[in-house]
Parts: structure tokens; sequence; C-alpha cells
């Protein structure tokens, strides 16, 4: 199936080069006795990458990808593969480091992610918004040592380091914001 510029919307899956993108952001300029440019800022779903492109005709059209998400439990690692079950019909994937990127420093046993399916292929997989995650390390805050703004960096139970309050001691859970890795909020 295929869209064209007025059917646009943040959030729409298209294809592009034979790849699966999400649409950012999208403009249209026209000037005169020239073809409308259309501008569009696309994420991939296959890595998180954020590319922009140009298309430059009358009837720009775009296809739809075919994506599909199911939610799924992370289960464990095993080294070389990280293991998810399918919440609905208990099949079990398996994903390596390389295509979970950055998305392995917010996972921990339990967590329900979504799974992103591509023509049949597992390309990516969904966080939470927020997880709640314990910290594990981190130096000690003293009264008064606000020179730093009032952070500190704190290790994380899944390694990630992030910067928190003075007041967050190790042992304490926070949750953080998957999107850019901030704190947000101690944790109950």
């Amino acid at each position: 199936m295929t869209i064209n510029f007025g059917d646009l919307r943040r959030g729409v899956t298209i294809e592009v080069d034979g790849q699966p993108y999400e649409v950012v952001d999208y403009e249209r300029h026209k000037m005169q006795q020239r073809a409308p440019v259309t501008r569009l800022k696309l994420r991939s779903l296959r890595d998180g990458r954020v590319i922009e492109r140009t298309f430059q005709n009358y009837t720009t059209e775009f296809a739809l990808a075919r994506v599909e998400s199911k939610p799924a439990q992370y289960l464990y690692t095993d080294g070389s593969f990280y293991n998810f079950m399918d919440m609905e019909s208990y099949d079990q994937y398996q994903l390596t480091r390389e295509q979970l990127a950055d998305t392995v420093n917010y996972l921990k046993e339990d967590t329900v992610v979504d799974v992103v399916f591509h023509n049949g292929n597992i390309i990516n997989v969904r966080l939470p918004t927020f997880v709640e995650l314990a910290v594990v390390n981190t130096p000690p805050g003293f009264r008064g040592d606000t020179a730093q703004g009032g952070t500190k960096p704190a290790t994380l139970e899944t390694g990630i380091t992030v910067q928190v309050p003075l007041f967050v001691n190790a042992g304490e859970k926070v949750r953080i914001d998957t999107r850019n890795g901030q704190y947000i909020e101690r944790a109950g």
C-alpha cells in the first residue's frame, strides 16, 4: 500500500530503499515554477539511526512498511545472545548485542518489551519509556557539595552509568528515561 505526502504523520512507518523507517518529521516546500520538495527526517527501525531524505517530485508516494510488534519478556543472556519470550505464544527469540545496540543498558530480567517484526523477521526491540533500576555503586554526597550542579555518577545494576542527585545512595532504586538515559526520580 502506498501513501502520498498528505497522508504522512509522525510515527508512520514507511519503506525507503527496502528498509523500514519511522517518520520523525516532515515538511514540503513549493516554489514558483518548480517541483515541490519533500523533506523527511526518518528513524531506522533496525538500528535507531536518524537520517534525512529529500524527494523532488509532483507526486511523491511512499510504501507503508509492514511492521508488527508483539509483547515479549526478557529472560536472560548467555553471553552471546539475549533471549526473549513471546507473551502470547511462548515462542523464544534470540538477539545479539549488535542487534540490540544501546537497548541492553536498560534490560533486566523479566522486563516486558515490544519485539518489532518486519516481513516476519525481528528487527528491533522497543523498551518501555521508563525503567526502574537499582543503584549498585555511587560516591557519597555531602551537604553543600553542589559545585558540580548537585549531581554525581551512579552505576546501575545493568552496568550503565547515569547522573543522579546527591541524595541517592547505593541500594536504592531509581526511575530512568530510556529515550535519553536520564534520571527521573527515586522509585519506591
